[in-house]
């Protein structure tokens, strides 16, 4: 009877480690930074590499957390480890926005008048609220660079043609006519098909899409300056791959330096092999079990 009970006892202990090693083996963690060779990277690594660009384009998913928490990190150290001038551009802002912006960052206009007037994305308050406060204290120049959303509405339904009939003043806040679109350019294709082929609709999508990725390019080339680094916030669709509003502002200056940051969300860490981290110079991988904003 003993040594059955004995016996009993050693095999439970045994499972219990057992079982308990298998959990173990198991990665908890919410986040983690890799480069396009899918090496893991500490966050030294990225503000070490953003220091040396002209531009940094982060790529967020609008409802992450923790890329909203990255971002404002990511602009506290630059700010802070360069003597270069930094400038923070917003998708979140429209460009018939900016004199607003201005104001409000000069103290010309309380908070409440901003923030009753201005077009602010419902997740401002959560997310892009402190950066806006940042800058605003220490001074950095925030720039509005999306197109107004009613000149997008018009290109999706009509195409880049419609806006040849917009007044002068109109045009000041969209990228200079003619766009130049390449269709071919994998992310408007793949935009462009969608699995189902070709048609006007999608293509004026594919367009709409693309006003905006021109305009937020002319809005940085318009208002980088030498020996100063401009840090653009946008969905990662608009600068994965370099493309997008990358490859629009390469056409205006094919010489600056930029970095490519990116997200992507992971069920399982132990597959962290099977996600393509070509598509950025860094990637910041995020546990899909992560809070939304929203």
């Amino acid at each position: 009877m003993f040594l059955t009970m004995l016996r009993t006892k050693l095999l439970l202990f045994g499972f219990i480690i057992i079982s308990g090693y298998a959990v173990s083996q198991k990665p908890v963690k919410a986040y983690d930074f890799y480069n396009s060779k899918g090496e893991a990277v500490s966050f030294d690594q990225v503000l070490t590499t953003s220091l040396q660009s002209d531009v940094v384009f982060i790529g967020e998913y609008h409802n992450c957390p923790i890329m909203h928490w990255f971002e404002i990190k990511l602009l506290k150290h630059i700010h802070q480890s360069t003597k270069k001038k930094v400038i923070l551009g917003m998708e979140m802002f429209e460009s018939d926005n900016q004199l607003l912006l201005d104001e409000y960052l000069t103290n010309t206009i309380n908070q409440k008048n901003f923030e009753d007037e201005v077009k602010l994305w419902p997740n401002y308050k959560t997310d892009y609220k402190p950066m806006v406060e940042y800058c605003k204290q220490n001074e950095i120049r925030i720039v509005a660079t999306n197109i107004p959303r009613r000149y997008a509405a018009k290109v999706n339904r009509s195409g880049f043609e419609v806006l040849d009939s917009l007044s002068s003043e109109a045009k000041q806040y969209i990228a200079p006519m003619p766009i130049d679109f390449d269709p071919e350019l994998p992310s408007y294709k793949a935009m462009t098909f969608m699995g189902m082929g070709e048609n006007k609709h999608l293509t004026h999508i594919v367009k709409a899409q693309a006003i905006k990725d021109a305009t937020m390019a002319y809005f940085i080339h318009k208002h980088w300056q030498p020996n100063s680094i401009f840090v653009h916030i946008n969905g990662s669709f608009h600068s994965d791959n370099r493309e997008g509003i990358a490859w629009y502002l390469m056409k205006y200056n094919n010489k600056l330096k930029l970095t490519v940051i990116s997200i992507q969300n992971i069920s399982d860490w132990n597959k962290i092999n099977e996600i393509d981290f070509s598509k950025a110079d860094f990637t910041l991988v995020v546990d899909e079990d992560m809070t939304k904003t929203y």
